[in-house]
């Protein structure tokens, strides 16, 4: 079984729409468990989502910044208390 171009393109385009959710999602979720690991992993594939021209660009774009915002979170915890994780309580 052969696949045309187009039936190429299209799946192409549907992988690329794919990784812009899975990078908004992750990025949400990386605000607030596992931020060193779900903030690389959002920017990764928004980065990679925007090179394959998705259909989902403001997805994407929303994907990357909750990335990068996931980061900054990291940086803030590490340095208010010296340690990369949360603390609740006294």
């Amino acid at each position: 079984m052969e696949f045309t171009a187009s039936a190429r393109s299209r799946t192409g385009l549907r992988d690329a729409d794919g990784m812009a959710v899975a990078s908004f999602v992750l990025g949400l979720v990386g605000l607030l468990v596992l931020n060193i690991f779900l903030g690389p992993a959002a920017i990764v594939l928004a980065t990679l989502a925007l090179k394959r021209g998705t259909g989902r660009r403001g997805r994407a774009l929303l994907g990357l910044g909750l990335g990068v915002a996931d980061l900054v979170v990291l940086a803030v915890l590490a340095s208010a208390d010296g340690s990369v994780s949360w603390t609740f309580g006294g």
